[in-house]
């Protein structure tokens, strides 16, 4: 066996025998409490047009989402996803040209209650010029102690394909594992909270074929380990304040065997103004700040010849603080017997890299985004 697929193996292996221990556990949980029934998700359109523009890179596009029940037990989802990208962000002007191009993701998923279980199945696949990603998904959640907890558990398998336009005979594989479990619990009538954690495996081509690393000042291909290894931890608390508004914390910590450690902060609240039965108003706002450090890996510019070496701005040591609002409106009127809700939200972003130079001006890397979403969704 090549080192890559040991190594990748290895991994592999691991997150498994982590996921099959939580299972045991939350197995082991199943048992003390009564089955509960469990509610299957009610029938949904929805739409949303999406726009990011930031450090040269934008992207617009629409999504569409459709649930629909199949009997009392079971719902079948389809969605559709467009992602027109025109790119000159700093790793295009500094290294090649901007260039334009469109992804396109196709998604479809089954629900389906046994009891006080839902048992959701879920495929995906995008397609862009240079890339195509498949994934198959399933996920169990439970609830338990009389409804008071609900435990998931979760496993999904990703298979990329690479390429690169400049070069026809270029051809990579990557895959991917993530197993993932959680527990929500509900506190008191007004507060709740939730753990997930997830562990990720990969494998094969993991790098860009046209990013570029520096070495003594010149410029050579990017090389990365042919596995990867990570976990995340997410924590979450959600409360009623009043009966008209609601607060939230959320703090995520990740790691994986690159090096890398990233720590996410987020703080929210929404507040509802007016009957909804009649047309009231849903405005939620909040505050996102992040961290990381650099990969073992990583150099802007390497004095050193080594193994793997990367300038991948993703991999570099930098803050993140974002500040997003939205309103949504719950419209009165029913058209074609649905109860319409329409949102508009908008995110402002600032990245600034600590370790990364924009080699057009000798300093450290720094930029804004701005998303804009208009969504529009319809219980039918």
């Amino acid at each position: 066996m090549p080192p890559g697929c040991k190594g990748a193996a290895v991994a592999a292996t691991d997150a498994l025998r982590w996921w099959q221990r939580a299972l045991a556990f939350i197995g082991g949980l199943l048992g003390l409490a009564p089955a509960v029934a469990a509610d299957i998700a009610p029938d949904r359109a929805e739409a949303m047009y999406h726009v990011y523009d930031g450090g040269g890179v934008t992207a617009t596009g629409p999504a569409v989402l459709v649930r629909k029940s199949l009997g009392s037990r079971v719902s079948a989802s389809a969605s559709y996803y467009v992602d027109a990208v025109s790119n000159a962000s700093i790793d295009v002007v500094t290294t090649a040209s901007p260039f334009k191009e469109t992804r396109n993701e196709f998604g479809v998923g089954v629900d389906w209650v046994v009891r006080d279980s839902v048992i959701s199945l879920a495929l995906s696949r995008s397609n862009e010029p240079d890339y195509t990603a498949s994934s198959v998904g399933l996920d169990i959640a439970q609830e338990v102690f009389g409804g008071m907890t609900t435990v998931s558990i979760g496993f999904s398998r990703g298979s990329d394909t690479v390429l690169k336009v400049t070069d026809s005979a270029f051809n990579e594989r990557a895959l991917h594992w993530q197993y993932r479990v959680g527990v929500t619990q509900i506190l008191s009538p007004r507060w709740l909270m939730s753990a997930n954690l997830e562990a990720v495996a990969d494998e094969g081509y993991l790098g860009s074929p046209y990013r570029a690393a520096r070495v003594f000042g010149a410029a050579v291909p990017e090389r990365l380990p042919g596995t990867r290894s990570s976990r995340a931890l997410k924590l979450r608390v959600l409360g009623a304040i009043g009966d008209t508004g609601s607060v939230r914390a959320e703090f995520r910590y990740f790691w994986d065997n690159w090096g890398l450690k990233a720590s996410t902060i987020e703080l929210g609240g929404s507040r509802r103004w007016g009957d909804p039965a009649k047309g009231g108003w849903l405005f939620d706002a909040a505050l996102r700040a992040h961290t990381q450090n650099s990969a073992l890996f990583y150099s802007d510019d390497a004095a050193l010849e080594t193994t793997y070496i990367t300038r991948n701005r993703q991999l570099s040591a930098f803050r993140n603080t974002g500040l997003s609002a939205k309103a949504t409106k719950v419209l009165p009127a029913r058209w074609g017997n649905a109860e319409w809700q329409a949102t508009a939200a908008y995110e402002f972003k600032r990245f600034d890299f600590s370790d990364f130079t924009d080699l057009r001006t000798g300093g450290a890397y720094a930029h804004n985004a701005h998303v804009f979403q208009i969504h529009l969704s319809a219980n039918y």
